[in-house]
């Protein structure tokens, strides 16, 4: 079975920045587009970043120019540097194969901005 493990949140001051990482179990990794989702309280869990095989991304509007997604294949894992962060980014973050509709997620890792 598929598993993903996500860490590396925690509590940030405003302005400050974490990196979160996920180690996933899954064959053949490198040919998946992974993406990173956050759920924030009240909200509907949706994507923040992606990352195709041949390392094309994409970022929602709210964290273009402050986060930053990367992969691993050797390692099967991938990142997400989280710069400048606000108050709003404060969620729970997972990983996940792009586009998935499968039940099966990680535990997550929260991230709470505050100061």
């Amino acid at each position: 079975q598929v598993q993903f493990v996500e860490s590396g949140g925690g509590l940030a001051q405003p302005g400050a920045s974490l990196r979160l990482s996920c180690a996933a179990s899954i064959s053949d990794f490198s040919i998946y587009a992974m993406a990173w989702y956050r759920q924030a309280p009240g909200k509907q869990r949706g994507v923040v970043a992606h990352i195709r095989p041949g390392g094309r991304t994409y970022y929602v509007d709210s964290v273009k120019g402050r986060f930053t997604i990367s992969r691993d294949n050797a390692n099967k894992t991938i990142y997400l540097q989280m710069n400048s962060l606000k108050p709003e980014d404060t969620a729970v973050y997972y990983c996940n194969i792009l586009g998935t509709n499968s039940d099966n997620w990680g535990q997550g890792t929260q991230v709470t901005v505050s100061s």
